[in-house]
């Protein structure tokens, strides 16, 4: 066996992926594929900087695919109680979307496997 002489940088990088390995090993199974989770982290960034996202901005995100599939991804996660769309009062015309209840949980969850992770990792 060689003997190791990484990089710090190659280090910091191969913990994280340890890190990664072990957080997806205790994620929860919440029939997702990896393009909905990408739209559902998306949208929950805009919401946890105060600025919800509409469903016009959703379906913009042209790096997640195109309007057609984004609108289908985002019924989708409304069905798996993901996401909540709601009407600002006042204005019917933008619906905006947050993440739910059962999203916030989900994110609970992780942020607790991830400060155990980095805890055992900095044993």
């Amino acid at each position: 066996m060689t003997e190791k002489t990484n990089s710090p940088l190659a280090d910091a990088y191969l913990r994280f992926l340890q890190l990664a390995e072990a957080f997806q090993a205790e994620r929860p199974a919440l029939d997702m594929d990896a393009n909905e989770r990408a739209l559902l982290d998306a949208v929950a960034l805009c919401w946890f900087k105060g600025q919800p996202m509409t469903v016009r901005e959703a379906i913009a995100l042209d790096h997640l695919g195109s309007p057609a599939t984004l609108h289908k991804r985002i019924t989708r996660l409304r069905q798996k109680d993901m996401l909540v769309a709601f009407n600002q009062e006042g204005d019917r015309r933008a619906k905006y979307l947050i993440p739910s209840e059962k999203t916030l949980a989900f994110f609970d969850h992780m942020g607790h496997n991830m400060q155990k992770v980095q805890t055992v990792g900095a044993l």
